[in-house]
């Protein structure tokens, strides 16, 4: 099994000095940075926008891996692009028409990826496989960190990973990810981990980013 990528989410950084933040996870050994966006419609919490990811782009050279929990959200693709998104993924219940807005992500020059919440079904999945470079599996229910991970989403993610077969697509999982959930997640196919507070648990970010290697 090759080595899975981590994405350290800044959902749980010290907001107050997240520009040193970026640096340090970069340093650390990161592969992506991933920014929730949250609205407080979608998903019952509110964080950032396009304005903060501007801000902080300039801190690090990584991709910056950006999940938007809003809706509707087409309208919002543009700022997020142009204040320097590398991976933008949406929700399929945050759009009425999911194949144009994956196409317009890749037209503004980012990735497109889509998010699955753990009740979201996969069988809108093979009708748009071709327009996708990233699959989110949701293993919480999203608007919080810090949440428990649920094991009815490793049959999500095995089912994900036989549909991608050897398409370029990666399967990212965010959600409980724990040393011990790493484990799980990557034997059913994950390929990028999303991972906060085990992450953030300690100054240590290059010892907790291999501890989930």
């Amino acid at each position: 099994m090759s080595s899975c990528k981590i994405s350290p989410s800044l959902l749980s950084a010290d907001f107050s000095k997240l520009g040193q933040e970026v640096e340090a996870l970069t340093k650390a050994g990161a592969d992506y940075l991933h920014l929730d966006v949250m609205d407080g419609h979608f998903v019952p919490n509110i964080t950032f926008g396009p304005g903060l990811i501007k801000a902080i782009r300039s801190y690090s050279p990584l991709p910056f891996d950006v999940h938007l929990m809003i809706a509707p959200v087409d309208a919002h693709l543009e700022a997020f692009c142009e204040a320097g998104a590398n991976i933008v993924t949406v929700h399929p219940e945050a759009t009425i028409h999911l194949q144009r807005t994956l196409a317009q992500i890749r037209k503004l020059g980012a990735k497109a990826g889509v998010a699955l919440n753990p009740s979201t079904p996969t069988d809108f999945l093979p009708w748009i496989v071709e327009d996708l470079d990233l699959i989110l599996v949701m293993s919480v229910n999203p608007g919080f960190g810090g949440q428990a991970f649920l094991p009815s989403q490793i049959k999500k993610i095995e089912a994900i990973k036989k549909l991608i077969g050897h398409l370029p697509i990666e399967l990212q999982v965010d959600g409980g990810i724990q040393p011990e959930t790493a484990k799980l997640v990557r034997a059913a196919g994950a390929d990028v981990l999303v991972a906060g507070t085990a992450v953030f648990k300690s100054k240590d970010y290059a010892g907790n980013i291999a501890a989930l290697r």
